[in-house]
């Protein structure tokens, strides 16, 4: 047999509900894990008295009764443990393991009996139920009568709340009433909080951020008393878990953290922690409301009478020697700040994440407390809200899942790293130099979001090029965008050169004009660049051949069908990925055959093309566009023309006085001027009509 017996998945009934755990025995000690808070029940094996065995819901259980008075109960055995159970207590502990019947009778009527923390009704020398003292509340005495009331658990779907004893009078000794003598039996070990006595020390006014407010803090010997302006806590030490002192990431204030279970109410409100703020500024001078003699024998020198120093040091000091628990302190992680602390937000409230030895600790709203033995997973995801920042999921065994989010992207590098020292399990573990790059281009804007769709679409477009390589363009080319070369040419707004423009054949008038306007106020005067004639865009043919498909489009076509049928309720755009994947996957023997068929397309092409050429084809698009060309120059001659008119118009208002000879001879003329003039216009327009109905022929024997 081995030095030690280990059992998992076993059940600890805590006030009605039912906690699992790790038991572990060995030569030294008797030693009880709960997996839900982590406290840890040790017993030594020199103090074992009692071993009992026992059926009960849960399978088999152990009773065990040390000699200092306190029982301990574990449930969740099964029958085949009682002979190694049996063996392993005789040889290490000397005390036997004895098998004890529970009374199912379900008689009401018994025998009471104290010991230790438990209350035992038993029927017949046998055990009917069991009552810990420690649940009990409230003790209430009648006439023959005591009730009994028991503190709730959050945790259980159904509560006992109370439990009434009939005692019936003694004829034996009448010098003590039995009810009176049973009530005291319950109440010197239940868990009653009564304020007797004086406090052995007071802090006034301390700043409590759960429950918010301020409040006075008395310290009893066996609870802490909150006094504030509208409730009033009482919280026993048995009920403490843990302390935890931790510095804000300011440096000028310190968090003093009280980890609760069961946790104090208030109304429909439970508060697991209790969270006080101290400044490191504040300083006091603390006595002791003991003797001495009283404080050296019970505190044995954590504590002295008279003490001094700064308002938390005292505090955590005096719940340490009374709580008797260590006080949890931030390890070696230091941040990108320095600060042992990272800021984050959770469920929409800001706060500050402490990466300690054993786990994480989240201050203040709502305060969490991650163990690092109950975290199943971390995950280190993009933030959503910003690129600037990412977020920190936790994930525990139970199934929650707690997101921190807003963490700054200079601290992922300290927090991955502490995470990977400490051995949790990272989701995205391989991704650690992805993720790092993830961080780099968070530098960029906020602007600069991550588009999963633009990026999909982009990848399908890789796709197609790989799968066009041999895919010859005879479609149009347009002209490329080149800024340098034509923004000078474009007459902007506010600029000097605003006027300027193709037409430079204005009136003198608006010359003068210029001049005058430059003379008041001189501008510098861009020198015009000479404009580069636009290539023109050769015209798409219509009604010709169609352009034959690549070697990839003719099997893509084909395979089509055969990969909807393969992967069925795929989308268009995961066809084409499939699609390009699997041609890439070809042989070159199969895609000697496609191209075999491409180059055959092609060919078809090129002679179909030609025959439409030979045919006329493509005649009319040309002709239409010369002539709209011919158009364009007629309308702008005549808008030369108007302009010109008017400059002579507004030349002629200028002369004081004409004669009417004058007059008529000028409109003489003019008019026969303007019929010279239209002549002249209808003869050109005649000749360029000519040319127009002749260049297209020319043109198109041209561009072949």
């Amino acid at each position: 047999m081995g030095d030690t017996l280990e059992f998992s998945d076993i059940y600890q009934e805590v006030k009605g509900s039912w906690n699992d755990g790790r038991l572990r025995f060995s030569k030294q000690n008797v030693v009880y894990k709960s997996s839900k808070t982590g406290k840890v029940d040790s017993i030594q094996a020199g103090e074992l008295t009692l071993a009992q065995w026992r059926r009960v819901c849960l399978g088999h259980g152990i009773k065990l009764g040390t000699s200092s008075g306190h029982v301990y109960k574990y449930d969740g055995f099964r029958d085949t443990d009682f002979e190694k159970i049996s063996e392993f207590f005789k040889a290490n502990y000397k005390v036997e393991l004895t098998e004890k019947d529970m009374c199912v009778k379900g008689w009401n009527w018994g025998t009471a009996k104290f010991s230790g923390p438990l209350l035992s009704f038993e029927v017949n020398d046998s055990t009917a139920f069991e009552v810990p003292l420690s649940n009990v509340s409230q003790c209430a005495t009648g006439k023959n009568e005591v009730t009994l009331e028991f503190h709730q658990n959050d945790d259980t779907e159904v509560s006992l709340m109370e439990v009434r004893f009939y005692v019936p009078p003694s004829q034996s000794d009448e010098r003590q009433d039995p009810v009176e003598a049973f009530a005291e039996n319950v109440l010197s070990k239940a868990d009653v909080i009564q304020a007797t006595g004086d406090a052995v020390c007071i802090f006034k006014e301390l700043q409590c951020l759960t429950p918010r407010g301020r409040y006075d803090i008395r310290i009893y010997p066996t609870f802490l008393h909150l006094h504030g302006k509208t409730f009033d806590y009482k919280i026993p030490y048995t009920t403490v878990l843990r302390l935890f002192l931790l510095p804000h990431k300011d440096q000028r204030q310190m968090f003093f953290v009280i980890s609760l279970d069961p946790p104090i109410k208030q109304g429909q409100t439970r508060y697991h922690f209790l969270i006080l703020l101290f400044s490191k500024e504040e300083d006091l001078t603390l006595t002791l409301n003991m003797s001495e003699e009283d404080v050296e024998r019970r505190f044995e020198g954590k504590l002295s009478k008279n003490m001094s120093g700064s308002l938390y040091e005292m505090v955590s000091r005096v719940m340490k020697a009374l709580v008797n628990r260590k006080i949890t302190v931030p390890g070696n992680f230091q941040g990108h700040s320095g600060a042992q602390c990272i800021t984050c937000s959770y469920k929409a409230s800001s706060g500050l994440l402490y990466p300690l030895e054993r786990g994480f600790i989240y201050v203040h709203k709502p305060p969490v407390h991650l163990r690092f033995e109950e975290i199943s997973c971390v995950n280190f995801a993009r933030g959503t809200t910003t690129t600037r920042s990412f977020d920190f999921e936790i994930e525990t065994k139970q199934g929650n899942q707690y997101t921190f989010s807003s963490i700054e992207r200079e601290e992922y590098g300290k927090l991955f790293d502490f995470v990977n020292a400490k051995k949790l399990n990272i989701k995205n573990r391989g991704f650690k130099e992805g993720m790092k790059g993830k961080i780099d281009e968070y530098s960029d804007s906020d602007d600069d979001q991550h588009d999963a769709y633009l990026e999909r679409m982009k990848a399908e477009g890789k796709i197609r090029e790989e799968g066009n390589d041999s895919e010859e363009s005879d479609g149009e080319s347009d002209e490329s965008f080149n800024p340098g070369e034509e923004d000078d040419d474009i007459a902007e707004e506010y600029d000097s050169n605003a006027s300027a423009s193709d037409s430079s054949e204005d009136g003198d008038d608006s010359d003068d004009a210029s001049e005058k306007k430059k003379a008041k106020k001189p501008k510098v005067v861009k020198e015009k660049k000479e404009r580069k004639p636009r290539k023109e865009k050769k015209q798409k043919e219509t009604g010709g051949p169609k352009r034959p498909m690549s070697a990839y489009m003719l099997w893509l076509n084909s395979s089509r069908e055969r990969i909807k049928s393969e992967n069925p309720g795929i989308s268009i755009t995961e066809i084409s990925k499939k699609a390009g994947e699997m041609w890439r996957q070809l042989g070159k023997d199969e895609k000697e055959e496609w191209d075999t068929k491409a180059g055959e397309a092609k060919r078809n092409y090129e002679k179909a093309k030609q025959e439409f050429k030979e045919s006329g084809g493509g005649a009319t698009s040309s002709s239409k566009k010369e002539s709209r060309k011919s158009g364009g120059k007629k309308e702008e001659k005549k808008r030369k023309s108007a302009s010109a008119d008017k400059d002579r118009e507004r030349g002629g208002g200028n002369d004081s006085f004409k004669s009417k000879e004058f007059i008529e001879t000028s409109e003489s003329s003019s008019d026969s001027d303007h019929k010279s003039k239209s002549k002249r216009k209808k003869k050109e327009s005649d000749e360029e009509e000519e040319e127009a109905v002749s260049t297209p022929a020319s043109s198109e024997e041209e561009s072949d």
